[in-house]
């Protein structure tokens, strides 16, 4: 029974969300049905000392990264700097390599920082008049830009601010940059496949007499846009400043304060990748303002806009660990736990991925499945690792990766945001989706962890 309340809880999740209901209020009602049918004692204990401690220990943890990525990102968007970047990769590669230039556009913006929703709006409008002019079908257009904003340049490339690449470093104690090699193959192996396979559909739809098969378009025509150059170097200077802060200036601090009880006795590993990029986005967003004044007449309404970007995504994902925080707190999830440790126990990455890529399906969420696993299962998988001398930098990777796989499948937010955007239905759309975002990441993740489980 124990185990059937949690299935059946995490179904009815799956189901609400696709429907479109409101995380933030199923999420707290459906975490107390299953402690009810459970046979569990102090619903409304589990609801205030367990659901709401998980929710606000990861918004303590993670809201000022939510906080200044979108602030960034809407700086990037309101000053065109998005959108010059997108443009000069596409105008660069031109139309013959239209799918190469969008997926590369939308991977530099997001391995930047920007918000995928924020990339997916700002890259389509170029992506659909590009496809139009090499006569590429519309409906590849999400699954192109899917692949470019929701797969490596999110959890694989080493570096990258996302909160996908985040949220493992306190429980690993490790920091943005780790496992550069594994991350950067896994990078190249992804792209790779999903470009090939990507290419492979236009170039059948061709031999088909399909083109771009949709209404004719004047093309959106774009107010100026600052140069290349200037808006590329924020970017650069967030990547560049998050590697100094994290690999050789916090490093070198005094850490001699943290015994304060009042620290709760944080260590200096445990806190410097979280307060790196902190700086890092801190110091990034002033010199975007400095460097782009003129282009900011409204500052005062894009940072509040961006402040407001970013409360529903930190609070839908917080809610969604509260729900795993309650659900880990049932006897069944014990038995559930159990399962995943002892299948593949033998190899902890292998065990590590499969549980992150169920949590993130269920919940259609990724940073949302992250969270959950490593709020219930990350100190254990620190312990494994630690006792079988496996990198923890590796185990930061891997965490990473997996949140990119069946988080993607139909009711997942992103993927619903980015069909309407595209004015496309997932008949239509969703199958290439499927392949670049869910069967590629997660086929390629588990052959590298055999690989590397076996050298």
């Amino acid at each position: 029974m124990e185990i059937i309340a949690i299935i059946s809880s995490l179904v009815l999740l799956m189901v609400l969300a696709y429907r479109g209901y409101p995380v933030i209020l199923i999420a707290p009602l459906l975490a107390v049905l299953a402690v009810m049918i459970s046979g569990e004692k102090g619903a409304l204990a589990f609801y205030s000392e367990v659901f709401m401690k998980g929710l606000g220990n990861f918004i303590i943890k993670y809201f000022p990264i939510f906080l200044l990525g979108a602030i960034f990102g809407k700086l990037m968007d309101a000053t065109g700097a998005a959108r010059s970047i997108s443009r000069e990769i596409i105008a660069r590669l031109g139309e013959k390599h239209a799918i190469i230039a969008v997926v590369a556009s939308c991977a530099l913006l997001t391995y930047g920082g920007v918000s995928i929703f924020i990339v997916a709006f700002g890259i389509f409008p170029m992506a659909k008049s590009l496809f139009q002019e090499a006569n590429i079908p519309k409906r590849l257009i999400p699954g192109t830009i899917a692949l470019g904003s929701f797969t490596f340049s999110m959890t694989a490339l080493p570096g990258t601010v996302q909160i996908h690449n985040i949220i493992p470093i306190p429980y690993f104690q490790t920091d943005a940059f780790a496992a550069p090699l594994f991350g950067l193959i896994g990078s190249l192996i992804i792209a790779s496949l999903g470009v090939t396979w990507l290419q492979y559909r236009s170039q059948t739809a061709q031999k088909q007499g399909l083109g771009y098969g949709f209404e004719e378009d004047n093309g959106h025509h774009y107010a100026s846009v600052p140069p290349f150059w200037k808006s590329l170097v924020p970017i650069l200077f967030l990547i560049s400043l998050n590697f100094l802060f994290s690999q050789l200036v916090i490093p070198k601090w005094d850490a001699d304060f943290l015994q304060n009880p009042a620290f709760g006795n944080a260590t200096l590993d445990s806190v410097k990748g979280i307060w790196s990029i902190i700086l890092a986005m801190l110091l990034a967003i002033g010199l975007l303002i400095l460097l782009h004044f003129k282009q900011l007449p409204k500052l005062k309404d894009d940072l509040q806009q961006g402040i407001q970007a970013s409360l529903m995504p930190v609070f839908n994902t917080a809610t969604e660990v509260g729900y795993g925080s309650t659900i880990a707190a049932l006897a069944g999830f014990e038995m559930i736990k159990n399962y995943v440790l002892h299948t593949f126990q033998e190899i902890p990455l292998l065990s590590a991925a499969l549980a992150i890529n169920l949590l993130a399906g269920i919940t259609g969420s990724a940073s949302g499945g992250l969270a959950i696993a490593l709020e219930t299962l990350g100190s254990t998988y620190y312990e494994i690792m630690v006792r079988e001398g496996v990198s923890l930098e590796l185990m930061h990777r891997v965490a990473s990766m997996a949140s990119s796989g069946l988080d993607s499948l139909p009711h997942n937010g992103a993927v619903i945001t980015l069909l309407m955007i595209c004015g496309l239905t997932h008949r239509q759309s969703y199958l290439d989706i499927a392949i670049t975002t869910l069967i590629i990441p997660v086929s390629t993740l588990f052959i590298m962890i055999l690989s590397v489980s076996i050298m």
